[in-house]
């Protein structure tokens, strides 16, 4: 079991490391953070950037995370989250078969995703090394439902939540707030 389980990590975790390095700086002949943006844009995803950036993060993060068998569910969480997105933006459309850009490969990745936070990523993992185990179907559960739920969150309020005037106005009131505090 631990053999597999680290190959499975590793091929899953590299792969999504690689395709949050696209987003977030363009390697790997990724279109960066504002190419990815345009098409992210393009599909539903806003404010288009500052999605991709979040994408690329999780990625980057979940996928480090997901390779060492660290905080394992919290990888779970990053990367469920972005699949969740790109099922319903991208891959629903298409149908079931990858052939057509369908939910195949997607929904095989959160079946491992799945597999890994019920079973645990395995003996060759810093979670093992660390005694942190966290593992089972009530930790799947909500590991998964809150990506899940924290993506389609971010995909139906993005623009509110990034809105420049917003964020302005609460850094202009916390500077307001700090000055009269001194």
């Amino acid at each position: 079991m631990g053999l597999g389980k680290l190959m499975l990590r590793a091929t899953l975790g590299g792969y999504f490391f690689g395709h949050g390095m696209q987003k977030l700086a363009g390697w790997f002949g990724g279109h960066g953070p504002d190419g990815t943006g345009e098409f992210f844009e393009q599909v539903g995803l806003r404010p288009g950037r500052e999605s991709a950036l979040l994408a690329g993060a999780a990625e980057v993060g979940g996928g480090s995370l997901l390779a060492l068998g660290f905080l394992t569910p919290a990888a779970v969480s990053m990367l469920t989250g972005v699949m969740t997105n790109a099922i319903r933006h991208v891959h629903w459309k298409n149908g079931p078969w990858n052939t057509d850009g369908g939910v195949e490969l997607p929904a095989l990745v959160l079946a491992a995703l799945a597999a890994l936070a019920d079973s645990g990523p395995g003996r060759f993992s810093l979670d093992e090394a660390l005694g942190i185990r966290l593992r089972g179907p009530v930790v799947t559960a909500l590991a998964m439902g809150a990506g899940a739920a924290g993506a389609v969150y971010f995909a139906e309020h993005g623009p509110e939540l990034f809105d420049a005037r917003d964020a302005d106005d609460a850094l202009s009131r916390a500077t307001e707030q700090v000055g009269a505090e001194s």
